[in-house]
């Protein structure tokens, strides 16, 4: 059985914050929040650093900047009607796990943004996880209605982990 998150870590900073074990719980946490079972899933998540994660940011969203996470979900899961969660995705069979996608994080970014909001990384991180999760699940928040249960969504699956509400 494949384990539910792969990790790759470009950026060797990444093992100060054991990213592979943060990754993993919020993996886990988001799925069991939302009622989905995480046997049967697979995805990828990338420790990299400001500048590859701002050469993604251009290649696949035409913003050339450095941003704190990106995912990429392995298909089309949005609901069509706004503030509505989207339809929970069938699981593969354990042996060949359904991939949700991948998620790739910034170090730079996320410490100088832990550290302008005055808190720790390992919480700011495992928000940016949860948020990334939910992006591969077909949360979005583009419209205000889907804005709104995206952060309820995040908040709740947070406190569950003890992390404070971000917003």
């Amino acid at each position: 059985m494949e384990p539910l998150v792969e990790t790759v870590i470009e950026d060797g900073r990444w093992e100060e914050l054991d990213l592979p074990a943060l990754a993993t719980r919020a993996a886990e946490a988001t799925l069991a929040a939302l009622d989905i079972p995480a046997e049967g899933f697979t995805l990828v998540v990338m420790g990299c650093d400001d500048a590859r994660i701002a050469e993604l940011n251009g290649t696949f969203r035409q913003k050339g900047k450095p941003t704190n996470v990106l995912s990429w979900p392995s298909e089309e899961r949005a609901s069509e009607e706004p503030g509505v969660a989207p339809e929970p995705p069938e699981p593969g069979d354990p042996e060949d796990p359904e991939s949700l996608g991948d998620i790739a994080i910034a170090f730079e970014t996320c410490q100088r943004e832990a550290a302008e909001q005055g808190k720790p990384v390992a919480d700011h991180v495992t928000h940016l996880l949860v948020h990334g999760m939910l992006h591969l699940l077909g949360y979005d928040h583009v419209e205000e209605a889907d804005g709104d249960l995206m952060e309820a969504t995040e908040t709740r699956i947070l406190a569950g982990l003890g992390v404070p509400d971000p917003y």
